[in-house]
């Protein structure tokens, strides 16, 4: 596991370009923050968390908002209003299919990021899962790094330890204060 993977979200960095806002983004609704940044905002966290909560509680008790990071959440429900993200963030993905590699990502995150505005804002992934799941133990992270050409940047597992949230919080403070766009 220690190769693919960085213990430290701060060692990471971004290698995208910033891009061109398209029409298609224009027309669509911007959605606001579950939990608005305080004060001036350097950034922002996209999660996916299921009915189990895990995810929620584990963003939650790192307080980014506190920290100037926007949070938001991708909808559990198809019938809920899309998310409609217009800044760049990291993205946190639990790990589901009990390790098969074709039901790792949830079908809710992929929607999200099938909408090529949201894609586009896309700077790093950090994955939550089950260490039961063996070698795809957070292979959703793996799998969207690969395909968004992003880093994989932690992993924790289930809601994690209070190591990992002081850790996630610190990496992506320093991430978002080391990698302004303008």
């Amino acid at each position: 596991m220690g190769d693919r993977r960085s213990d430290h979200v701060a060692e990471q960095t971004a290698t995208q370009e910033p891009t061109q806002e398209t029409p298609q983004a224009q027309e669509r609704e911007l959605s606001a923050p579950e939990l608005p940044a305080q004060g001036d905002a350097i950034g922002a966290v996209v999660y996916f968390s299921s009915a189990s909560e895990n995810t929620s509680r584990f963003i939650h008790s790192c307080k980014l908002e506190e920290q100037g990071i926007n949070v938001y959440r991708i909808p559990m429900r198809p019938k809920d209003p899309a998310l409609n993200v217009d800044e760049p963030y990291i993205l946190v993905v639990p790990t589901y299919g009990g390790g098969v590699a074709k039901k790792a990502v949830p079908v809710q995150v992929k929607k999200f990021l099938n909408d090529a505005a949201n894609r586009a804002g896309i700077r790093g992934v950090i994955a939550s899962g089950n260490t039961n799941f063996g070698e795809a133990f957070c292979m959703a992270g793996d799998m969207v790094a690969a395909k968004c050409k992003v880093p994989f940047m932690y992993y924790f597992e289930l809601m994690g330890t209070q190591t990992d949230r002081e850790k996630v919080t610190r990496g992506v403070v320093d991430f978002f204060k080391t990698h302004q766009e303008k």
